[in-house]
């Protein structure tokens, strides 16, 4: 039967003044909707119980629990079967044997020997320990009964009682059935009872050990915290990381895979063992599984280290302790210690720590550098901590080109000869004239006298990515970017590496996300000193630090963009690197832009005073002696040689080719020539000064020829 609804219409009628009538409208409703199945409802309902958290809690409880009981039984057993036979003596005797410690080999043989002796010794005594039970039984008992009837003939007398003689037997026997009648008693309950307490001692040694699977295990033990590094979690770890040559042999060592390891030491904020991978199994097959490794050690994966040491088939495990790695290190030592210096030839630069924590520092002398990684992980300050320290050898020149632009190198304004700032293509025309420079001061070098000692000179550039990148050309169409033979930036920066470390001119270059394009293949390899913080790939790693690097364990790309910030994996002879790695993991420190001004003012301090170029000009005019007079900075007196650098650093078109000659035929006449102090020729501050106030307007426009 159909079921209808009645809906009410008001009357909308303007013409009537009554009330509004109501009509009545009969529809015919909707169809019902249709019931939805017993079955699916009650499948949704066994799919909510089932996926709800306090069921899988109490699943997790009744496995764990259960799981403790069984394990705790294998555990017990294991340890029944250890005590009673050679088992134990024979595991050690095989481990010291894959190790090829064949003393120990033999020490554990003989212990295994004089067990085996004491047991058969023991089962020999088992033959005749009945005959030697029953005659002490015997014997001991007459000699009770006896003491017994003594003990009642002194009572009788004592009491005049012939009845006290068997009271001490008697109450011997009265007590034996009391005994008899007790254990009636309880032998009932204790069969019942005694099947629970066995378990229960099981399931305590079960938890104690936590005898059951991660996922079984509560909360607040399956936690981020991670366990302490034991040799049974690291061969469990290796067993369980999918290679099944690996697994199969651990399962056939007598010792269940312990001779693999060696010691495992404690190293910094974590620990370090060496383990020898067995016949068939490949250290890179252990390499490529890092990050299984680490979740089977209950780690993150950068919290796990893999490299290759020296000896044949071993990979040697760093294992942080957990979140170690996330905790900031200490303030570097150029910032807490105010009377720090520095030595170009013989000091290190303080860099920061390794994983071990152990204090890092790098060698700078004679070596061509380069620092890479992602944008925004710490590229320039790492750089810059560097150029810090080397500025507190005031031996030390500095060009500097920073293509960022956003002030981070500012603070070496009045320390650097040059530095040019910004990120346009008008820049990059600069720091390539800059460097081309330093090419030219190279070539003078090398063509000095053999053993003229020249100070180092640093040429800096930071975000070459920049230079290399730059399409604009000169005007003989030679392109300052780019990767070919024409190329300015390119071939001039491939000069120094050629040949600058022989007269310390060495190039120091920063640059982000490497590519072929921005890092050409010529200039990475040039570099001595390589160093890389996070990377997206491996083969940018590979453009970072090179082939060998990454092959022996080097891999910035598994470094965390944002969270390792500041972390660098450094390939150079100058640094410490363990016996038979190729690289190190360093975390530097970090100096923010107030304690660098801090340092470089202690630098400026301990020279005379050095005007900064910012601006390298080209093409116009130059009027000579005001040059000469802008680069003698507020020194009283500079060196003509040393004019004669700024001069051509000033303007390499006009004063590339300067001589002492050139100089003097300029100052000749002005009152302010050249003349001599402690035997070296010097030009004088005040005197050109006055030169230039005392001569006529006519002049002050002359160029140079």
């Amino acid at each position: 039967m159909s079921e209808n609804v009645v809906h009410l219409h008001k009357s909308t009628d303007p013409t009537t003044e009554t009330a509004p009538v109501t009509a009545l409208t009969v529809l015919p409703d909707a169809a019902p909707a249709k019931p939805v199945p017993l079955w699916v409802r009650s499948g949704r309902v066994v799919r909510t119980a089932i996926t709800h958290e306090a069921t899988k809690s109490t699943a997790r409880a009744v496995a764990r629990h259960g799981l403790y009981t069984v394990n705790g039984g294998r555990i017990v057993a294991r340890r029944a079967w250890d005590g009673k036979t050679g088992a134990r003596y024979e595991r050690m005797l095989r481990a010291a044997e894959a190790a090829g410690n064949f003393e120990v080999a033999e020490e554990w043989e003989d212990r295994l020997q004089r067990f085996r002796e004491a047991r058969h010794r023991r089962r020999m005594d088992l033959l005749h320990s009945p005959v030697d039970a029953a005659k002490g039984v015997g014997v001991g008992a007459g000699m009770s009964v006896g003491v017994l009837v003594a003990l009642g003939v002194v009572m009788a007398i004592n009491n005049h009682d012939i009845g006290d003689v068997i009271t001490p037997l008697a109450a011997v026997i009265d007590f034996v059935g009391l005994l008899i009648r007790i254990v009636q008693v309880v032998w009932g309950p204790a069969l019942t009872i005694g099947p629970f307490l066995a378990l229960l001692a099981l399931w305590t040694v079960g938890s104690k050990q936590q005898a059951a699977p991660a996922w079984a295990l509560p909360d607040n033990i399956r936690s981020d915290e991670g366990e302490p590094i034991t040799p049974s979690i690291v061969v469990k770890a290796l067993r369980d990381l999918g290679v099944p040559a690996l697994r199969n042999a651990i399962k056939e060592m007598g010792d269940a895979g312990a001779g693999m390891l060696g010691p495992i030491r404690i190293a910094g904020c974590g620990v370090e063992v060496d383990v020898t991978l067995p016949s068939g199994v490949s250290t890179i097959e252990v390499q490529n599984r890092r990050r299984k490794l680490a979740e089977n050690l209950t780690r993150h994966e950068h919290e796990v280290f893999i490299t290759i040491p020296q000896a044949a088939r071993t990979v040697r495990l760093w294992v942080a302790d957990s979140g170690a790695l996330d905790e900031p290190i200490g303030p570097s030592p150029l910032v807490t210690d105010d009377t720090m210096t520095a030595d170009y030839a013989k000091g290190r630069a303080p860099w920061g720590q390794d994983l071990r924590g152990d204090a890092t520092a790098l060698s700078l002398y004679q070596r061509h550098l380069l620092i890479t990684g992602l944008s925004n992980q710490g590229k320039t300050v790492a750089l810059r901590s560097l150029a810090l320290w080397l500025a507190l050898d005031k031996s030390v020149q500095f060009l500097m080109g920073d293509l960022k632009g956003v002030g981070d190198w500012a603070m070496f304004d009045g320390l650097a000869t040059t530095l040019i700032q910004g990120p346009t293509d008008e820049h990059v025309i600069q720091v390539t004239e800059m460097v081309e420079g330093a090419v030219d001061e190279m070539n003078r070098r090398i063509q000095a006298p053999p053993g003229t000692v020249f100070p180092p000179l640093i040429v800096l550039v930071d975000e070459a990515q920049v230079a290399f990148m730059c399409p604009a050309k000169d005007e003989d169409k030679r392109p300052y970017g780019g990767s070919k033979a024409n190329s300015r930036y390119f071939m001039a920066v491939r000069k120094i590496h050629n040949q600058g470390r022989a007269v310390n001119v060495l190039m120091w270059q920063g640059t982000q996300d490497p590519t072929n394009e921005n890092l050409p293949k010529l200039v990475r390899e040039g570099a001595h000193t390589r160093a890389s913080l996070a990377l997206g790939t491996e083969s940018q790693a590979r453009m970072a630090l090179g082939d060998k690097a990454v092959d022996g364990g080097a891999a910035p790309n598994l470094l965390r963009p944002g969270l390792d910030r500041g972390t660098l994996v450094v390939a150079s002879d100058g640094i410490a690197i363990p016996a038979g790695q190729s690289s190190i993991t360093v975390r530097t420190h970090y100096i923010d832009d107030d304690a660098a001004e801090a340092i470089t003012d202690r630098a400026k301090a301990m020279r005379d005073g050095i005007t900064t170029l910012t601006v390298i000009e080209r093409g116009e005019e130059r009027d000579p002696l005001t040059d000469v007079f802008s680069v003698l900075g507020d020194r009283p007196r500079v060196l003509t040689q040393d004019i004669l650098k700024r001069l051509a650093t000033l303007n390499e078109d006009a004063y590339g080719k300067w001589s002492f000659i050139d100089l003097k035929r300029v100052l000749d006449g002005t009152g302010a020539e050249p003349y001599k102090s402690d035997g070296r020729m010097v030009v004088g501050r005040d005197r050109v000064a006055r030169a230039l106030a005392n001569r006529p307007d006519d002049d002050s426009a002359s160029a140079a020829e």
